[in-house]
């Protein structure tokens, strides 16, 4: 469940250069997801996204972390313990290093992805866990377009978007790296909606997203994303549908803010 609210957050990224405006150094952002189970909205864990200041002897990048943690009662279902981080310029949000660790209900994933912006190329590095403990490893060196983002860079690039000048109807084409692969997403901009939320009434920027030649999400009206009308673009709210269902993601609380 978690890998597709990944992959829905990971549709509003801006394309090619960006300024960073919207995204602080120090910023963290708590959400409940909730699935729909038996006709009933239930809220099975939270993701966190946070950032950080993490300094090299060369140089200075931006810590972009994301978790999702199953709730303590629903471990003995189904245990979720993720982890997607990134590693970016502070100024423009180029990345340089992805790492996702999956762990759920005993199936461990790893993927490492080292950016070379310079050649337009990644250097990838997936790892499983065989049945019988020990790890597999696959290597390899992958060809991507100039403006191709991992999930997490693209998730705080959203928010850089030009939302303020875009009309009614406009599409944002993009392009995502994930699990080797490049998926081409189409960001359409639906207007402006007030919602309720745990922080407060917000203006909100609304979006229709969908992926091409993918059967992960289920057709761009199933799947919007709420991101509120200011300088900060905070993601407050999310719907998506997939093939065995749908689901939601709800801002708790949002502090550390840039404007």
């Amino acid at each position: 469940m978690f890998k597709y609210f990944f992959i829905l957050s990971l549709f509003v990224a801006s394309v090619g250069y960006t300024q960073n405006t919207a995204v602080s150094m120090n910023e963290s952002l708590k959400f409940t997801a909730a699935y729909n189970m038996s006709g009933i909205m239930t809220d099975l864990a939270e993701v966190t996204m946070e950032t950080s200041l993490v300094k090299t002897s060369k140089v200075t990048l931006l810590r972009l972390k994301t978790t999702a943690t199953t709730y303590s009662k629903w471990d003995s279902f189904f245990k979720i313990r993720d982890l997607y981080e990134s590693y970016v310029s502070p100024k423009t949000l180029t990345p340089y290093l992805h790492k996702r660790d999956i762990n759920e209900g005993g199936y461990y994933k790893a993927m490492q992805y080292k950016f070379k912006n310079k050649t337009n190329t990644v250097e990838s590095i997936k790892k499983k866990r065989r049945r019988d403990g020990t790890i597999w490893e696959e290597k390899k060196n992958l060809n991507i377009g100039s403006s191709t983002n991992d999930i997490v860079t693209t998730i705080y690039k959203m928010r850089n978007l030009n939302l303020e000048q875009a009309t009614t109807g406009k599409s944002f084409p993009l392009t995502v790296i994930f699990d080797n692969k490049e998926f081409k997403i189409s960001v359409v901009y639906l207007g402006t909606e007030t919602i309720n939320t745990a922080i407060g009434k917000k203006s909100c920027y609304k979006l229709g997203i969908s992926v091409n030649n993918s059967s992960v999400l289920k057709g761009s009206n199933d799947n919007l994303l709420w991101l509120t009308a200011d300088s900060n673009k905070v993601p407050v709210y999310a719907k998506f549908k997939i093939a065995v269902g749908n689901g939601e993601l709800k801002i708790k609380s949002a502090s550390g803010l840039k404007n």
